[in-house]
C-alpha cells in the first residue's frame, strides 16, 4: 500500500507543480511589464528587482493554489485511469476512500500552504512591495526627457526642451521652456537657453537655467505684464502629481492589512474588510472541496486520458471562480450576508463531490460528452502519432517507406506530413486550453462589473468572441514553443529520430518542416495584426467600457493644452500653443496663446493671446477675436496691439494638425501607426512608447520562429523523461524570454535603450542562443 501511495502522489506532484506554475506565469505576465518599468525608472539594483518578483508571488499563489491541486488531481488520476491503472489498484481492493484518502496528503499540505501564505505572508508581501515602490520612486527621479516633447509629470509644470545632452549625474538642457500651471489662465513662462539638470532628492529636479527669462501676466489686469531676465538662477521642480498610484491592484492596503486590521467593527468599509478576511480562509480551502470534485471524475476519465483532464479543469475551474466572484459581487451589494456569499462556492463544489464520491462507490460515473471529447482529442493525437494502420516492421523500414513516397513537388515527403501533423495537432490543443484559461481569467476580472452595471450577456460573449483575437496572438509563440517542445521529446522517447538518423536523415532535415511552419505562423501573425487585430481590439476595447460602465470614447481629445508648431524654414520663428479648450467639430479655440522664439537662441520675442479664435474656410487661416499680441525686446515690451478681429496669416497650421487622435498601437497596423508617430512627433508628443510599439509589430512575430529553434535542442537533451519535462522546459524558457524582453522594453519606453534595439534584442539573443545549442547538438 505504500509503494502505491508513492506512486500515485509522485504522479498528482508532478501534474499540481506543472500546472501551479503555468497558472502562476499566466497570472503573473498580467503585471510584468508595469513593475519592469517601474524598476527601469527607478534604477533599482538587482537585489531590488528580486525583492519586487518575490514579494509579486505570494498573493498570486493565494489564487493559484487550489487550481493546482485540482489540475493535479485530474490529470493525475486521468492519466492512471487511461492507462488501465486505476483498474488494476481497484481490482487489488483499493475503493475510491482509499484514492481519496491519498489524494487528501496533497489537499492538506496545499491547504496548510495556503493558510499560512493568505493570512501571513500575502498581507506581508504587500506591504513590503507598497514600501520597496515609495522607496524606488523617491530614491531616484529617473525622467528621461526627450527633445521636443511636452511633459506633464511634474506637478503644476509642463516642460519642453528643443535639445538634451545627456551626462554622467547630470543633463544638459537646450532652449528650455517651461510652464508653471498653478494658475491656468495666466501661466507663469520661464525660458532658458540652457539648464544644468540634477537630482535633487525627495522627488525634485534642480534646474540652473542659464540666460533666460520670465513672463507672467498679473491674473487681476491682463494689462499689466510682467518681465524679469537672468543670467543665471536655480528652479526645483516637484517629479511627482498629487495622484501617482501603485502600480497593480494588489498594493492596495486592504490586500496589505493584518487580521487585526480586518477585524476592526468601526471602519468606513467593513463589508469589503470582512470578504477580504473570509477570502483568506475560503481560498485555501477550496483545495478541499476541489479535491472531493476532482476524484471522482479523475477515476472515471478512462477515455480521453490527459485530454479529458485538460477539458475537466478548464470547466471546473471556471465554474468555481464563476461562483466565487458571483457570491463576492452580491455579498459587496449587501444582498447576501458576507459568510454566505464568499463560501457559495465551497459550499456547492462540497456537496456536489460528496455526491459524486457516493455515486462512484455504487456505480461508475459516465462523462459523457466529456469523455467523448477527451477521446477524440487523444484519438486524433495517436492518429497524428502513429499515422494509418500498417503490418507490425522495424521503425527503420517504415521511415524508409514514408521518406521514398513523395508527393508531386516533393516537399513535403511523407516523414515531413508526419512531424508536422504532430506539432499541428499539439499546437492546437496547447492553444485551445490557453486561449480558454485567459477568457477564464478574463470573466473572472469583469463578474463584479457585469453585476453591478447589469450588463446583457450577449454584450459579455461579444467582448470575449473579439478578444481571443488578441489572446491569439499574444500566446501563439508561447504554444509553437510547447508544441515543439513536446514533438521532438515524443519523437525521440520512442526511438522514432534514432530511426530517421539511422535512415540518412540529418536532424536539420527532420527539424526542417517544423522550422518553415514557424516561419509560416510568423508571417501569419504579422498579417493577422496588420489586417483583422487592429479593428478587433477597437471592437473589445468598446465592449469592455460599456461592461465597466465607462461612457463610450471618442478617441478624439479636445484637452490638449500643449502642441509645437509644425517644423517651419529656414528663419522661421518656432511656435508653442496653448489653449484651453479646441472643438474639433467647430475648428475653434477658446483661450488661445501662440508663443513665438526667435530661431537660434529661442528667446520669446511675440506673444499673441485670443479669447476666442475659429479658422475661416474660405480665407484658409486662423481669425482670432478680443486678444492682444505683443513683442519683446529683452526685458521690455517693445509693442502691445490689442484687437477685436485679427488675421494671422503666418500661423500656417491648419486645424487637423490639431486634431491628434488618441490610439492604442495595438488598435493600428504597422503603416498607421508609423505615420502617427510622425505626426504626433512633430507637435511634441511623447512618442517612445509608440516607437517601441513599432518595432515590437515586426519583432514579436518572429518569436515564434526564434522559440522553434531553441526547443528543438531542448527537447532533444531531455531524453526519455516524458510530455511533462518538456512542457516545464516551456514554461522555464517562457518565464526567461518575458522577463527579459519585458525588461527590453521597460529600458527603451523610458528611453534608456533606442526602440529598434529594445524590441528586437530579446530574438537576437534567444535566436543565437537557440542556434548555438542547435549546432551542438549530434545530427
Amino acid at each position: 500500500m505504500r509503494i502505491l501511495t508513492r506512486y500515485i502522489l509522485r504522479e498528482l506532484l508532478s501534474h499540481a507543480l506543472l500546472g501551479g506554475a503555468l497558472f502562476t506565469f499566466v497570472l503573473f505576465m498580467r503585471d510584468l511589464g508595469k513593475i519592469l518599468e517601474l524598476v527601469v525608472r527607478g534604477s533599482a539594483p538587482l537585489t531590488d528587482v528580486f525583492r519586487i518578483f518575490l514579494y509579486t508571488v505570494p498573493n498570486t499563489l493565494t489564487l493559484t493554489l487550489p487550481m493546482s491541486v485540482l489540475v493535479g488531481v485530474l490529470l493525475g488520476l486521468s492519466r492512471l485511469a487511461a492507462d488501465s491503472e486505476v483498474t488494476a489498484m481497484r481490482a487489488s481492493g483499493m475503493g475510491v476512500l482509499s484514492f481519496t484518502r491519498i489524494v487528501s496528503i496533497i489537499a492538506v499540505g496545499a491547504f496548510l500552504l495556503g493558510l499560512g501564505n493568505s493570512l501571513y505572508l500575502a498581507p506581508k508581501a504587500a506591504t513590503a512591495l507598497i514600501q520597496l515602490e515609495n522607496q524606488l520612486k523617491q530614491s531616484q527621479v529617473s525622467f528621461e526627457v526627450q527633445p521636443r516633447v511636452f511633459y506633464e509629470d511634474f506637478k503644476d509644470y509642463v516642460l519642453y526642451v528643443q535639445d538634451v545632452v545627456p551626462g554622467v549625474g547630470a543633463a544638459q538642457w537646450k532652449h528650455v521652456f517651461l510652464a508653471d500651471l498653478a494658475h491656468p489662465a495666466s501661466p507663469l513662462i520661464t525660458t532658458a537657453n540652457e539648464a544644468i539638470v540634477v537630482n535633487g532628492g525627495n522627488q525634485t529636479l534642480r534646474m540652473s537655467l542659464h540666460d533666460g527669462g520670465q513672463h507672467q501676466i498679473a491674473a487681476n489686469d491682463p494689462n499689466q505684464y510682467n518681465i524679469s531676465t537672468f543670467s543665471e538662477t536655480d528652479l526645483p521642480i516637484s517629479a511627482g502629481g498629487p495622484d501617482d498610484t501603485h502600480i497593480t491592484r494588489r498594493n492596495t492596503p486592504l490586500l496589505a492589512m493584518g487580521i487585526p486590521e480586518l477585524m476592526r467593527k468601526d471602519a468606513p468599509d467593513i463589508t469589503l474588510r470582512r470578504i477580504e478576511l473570509q477570502k483568506r480562509f475560503s481560498y485555501p480551502f477550496a483545495c478541499f472541496v476541489l479535491v472531493l470534485v476532482g476524484v471522482p471524475l479523475g477515476l472515471s476519465s478512462r477515455r480521453g486520458g490527459k485530454s479529458t483532464g485538460f477539458v475537466l479543469t478548464i470547466l471546473l475551474v471556471f465554474i468555481y471562480y464563476l461562483f466565487s466572484s458571483i457570491g463576492e459581487s452580491v455579498a459587496r451589494q449587501g444582498k447576501l450576508p458576507v459568510v454566505v456569499g464568499v463560501w457559495a462556492a465551497n459550499v456547492i463544489f462540497a456537496l456536489a463531490g460528496i455526491t459524486l464520491l457516493w455515486r462512484l462507490s455504487v456505480e461508475t460515473i459516465s462523462l459523457g460528452k466529456l469523455a467523448t471529447v477527451g477521446h477524440w482529442i487523444s484519438s486524433r493525437l495517436k492518429r497524428g502519432k502513429t499515422g494509418c494502420a500498417q503490418p507490425e516492421d522495424s521503425s527503420a523500414t517504415r521511415i524508409n517507406d514514408r521518406v521514398s513516397r513523395k508527393t508531386l513537388w516533393g516537399f513535403p515527403l511523407l516523414l515531413d506530413d508526419y512531424v508536422m501533423r504532430q506539432f499541428v495537432a499539439s499546437f492546437a490543443m496547447v492553444l485551445a486550453s490557453f486561449i480558454s484559461l485567459s477568457l477564464i481569467f478574463s470573466f473572472f476580472e469583469l463578474i463584479g462589473d457585469i453585476i453591478r452595471n447589469r450588463t446583457p450577456l450577449v454584450t459579455v460573449g461579444d467582448y470575449l468572441i473579439n478578444l481571443i483575437p488578441y489572446m491569439l496572438y499574444n500566446l501563439a509563440p508561447l504554444c509553437a514553443l510547447i508544441a515543439v517542445l513536446v514533438t521532438f521529446g515524443a519523437l525521440n522517447r520512442t526511438s522514432e529520430i534514432t530511426a530517421m538518423k539511422a535512415t540518412g536523415i540529418s536532424l536539420y532535415r527532420i527539424a526542417a518542416p517544423v522550422i518553415a511552419l514557424a516561419g509560416v505562423l510568423a508571417v501569419s501573425l504579422f498579417a493577422f495584426d496588420e489586417f483583422y487585430l487592429p479593428a478587433a481590439n477597437k471592437r473589445q476595447e468598446a465592449l469592455r467600457s460599456v461592461i465597466k460602465g465607462r461612457p463610450a470614447q471618442t478617441f478624439l481629445r479636445p484637452d490638449r493644452k500643449w502642441i509645437s508648431g509644425q517644423a517651419s524654414k529656414a528663419g522661421e520663428p518656432t511656435r508653442i500653443f496653448y489653449y484651453q479648450f479646441f472643438n474639433p467639430d467647430q475648428n475653434a479655440f477658446a483661450n488661445l496663446t501662440v508663443f513665438e522664439f526667435q530661431p537660434g537662441s529661442f528667446t520669446l520675442q511675440r506673444r499673441v493671446f485670443a479669447t476666442s479664435a475659429h479658422w475661416d474656410q474660405s480665407a484658409r487661416q486662423w481669425i482670432l477675436e478680443n486678444g492682444w499680441q505683443r513683442t519683446f525686446d529683452k526685458e521690455a515690451v517693445a509693442t502691445y496691439q490689442p484687437f477685436t478681429v485679427s488675421l494671422f496669416p503666418e500661423i500656417h497650421e491648419q486645424p487637423g494638425y490639431f486634431k491628434k487622435e488618441v490610439v492604442a498601437a495595438q488598435e493600428m497596423s504597422f503603416g498607421d501607426l508609423a505615420s502617427y508617430i510622425n505626426d504626433l512627433k512633430q507637435s511634441g508628443f511623447d512618442t517612445m512608447r509608440l516607437r517601441v510599439q513599432l518595432n515590437h509589430k515586426l519583432a514579436y512575430p518572429l518569436v515564434t520562429l526564434v522559440m522553434a529553434v531553441l526547443a528543438i535542442p531542448f527537447a532533444l537533451s531531455m531524453g526519455r523523461k516524458g510530455s511533462l519535462t518538456g512542457i516545464a522546459a516551456a514554461i522555464g524558457l517562457a518565464i526567461a524570454y518575458w522577463v527579459i524582453a519585458g525588461l527590453f522594453e521597460a529600458m527603451g519606453n523610458v528611453n534608456t535603450l533606442p526602440p529598434m534595439l529594445a524590441a528586437w534584442s530579446p530574438d537576437i539573443l534567444f535566436a543565437f542562443a537557440g542556434a548555438y545549442l542547435l549546432l551542438r547538438t549530434p545530427t
